[in-house]
């Protein structure tokens, strides 16, 4: 026997359509910010992130189309930032989304060795008792 509360629940229906899914496929073409993004995706679709990366993990063909919004941003920075119309701080920024970052190394040593420290080795013995 069911309860009238058990028939009355119903799932919310998705938003997730083919209509939408082109909107989605044409975002690269027609983003108007300065750089593509999974947040700008979603204001354009009228979604959340949670949703966005929920379809993503269930529909493959969305799947695909977040990828190419990544790599987009990827050259889109890069571009930007070695031709000096980007801000270079922001560039960075975005590279660390993107597995890069910035890496110094201090080198102690001068290049011909004359500055290198001198290794001392010194030798203690132990000391015993003498009974």
């Amino acid at each position: 026997m069911s309860t009238p509360y058990a028939e009355t629940i119903m799932a919310r229906p998705t938003k997730y359509t083919p209509e939408l899914l082109d909107k989605a496929n044409t975002y690269l073409s027609t983003y108007t910010r300065l750089i593509p993004s999974h947040q700008d995706l979603c204001l354009k679709l009228d979604i959340s992130e949670s949703t966005l990366y929920d379809w993503a993990q269930k529909h493959d063909e969305f799947s695909e189309i977040l990828a190419k919004v990544k790599l987009t941003q990827f050259t889109v920075a890069m571009d930007g930032g070695l031709g000096g119309e980007l801000n270079a701080n922001l560039v960075k920024l975005l590279m660390g989304k993107h597995g890069l970052s910035e890496k110094s190394i201090v080198d102690q040593i001068s290049s011909d060795g004359s500055m290198a420290p001198k290794s001392k080795i010194e030798l203690v013995a132990k000391e015993f008792d003498s009974e």
